[in-house]
């Protein structure tokens, strides 16, 4: 499965999941202080899901009808990077290409999953 992690996205997930064998491409590596409209054309671009903390891409996919193969908003609170990643890991290894074309939220405790 292809990623694309937005700048929101905190570094050690992304390395979690690169340790994972997950093919993460990081906005912040690539091209940082792009606009999310931006981020969404390169990952539509590598047909990637979009792995964010950013809620403004719900409004992006909901609201403006933009295209996308999926997002993944990551809303934690509370917990420690590594916990984070660790969670993030599971819940992508778990759901896989389920994911694709859905607008995902992951909490802590939760992962609600719906059609874009």
């Amino acid at each position: 499965m292809k990623i694309v992690a937005d700048e929101s996205v905190d570094f050690p997930i992304i390395r979690k999941l690169r340790e994972n064998d997950f093919e993460v491409v990081a906005i912040v590596e690539v091209c940082p202080s792009v606009s999310d409209t931006e981020v969404l054309q390169v990952a539509n671009e590598l047909q990637s899901i979009i792995l964010t903390a950013d809620k403004d891409f719900g409004e992006l996919s909901f609201r403006f009808q933009q295209v996308s193969y999926g997002i993944v908003l990551l809303r934690f609170s509370g917990i420690s990077n590594p916990e984070k990643a660790e969670i993030t890991l599971n819940v992508l290894t778990k759901y896989g290409q389920e994911l694709c074309n859905k607008f995902t939220v992951v909490s802590k405790d939760a992962v609600r999953i719906r059609d874009l």
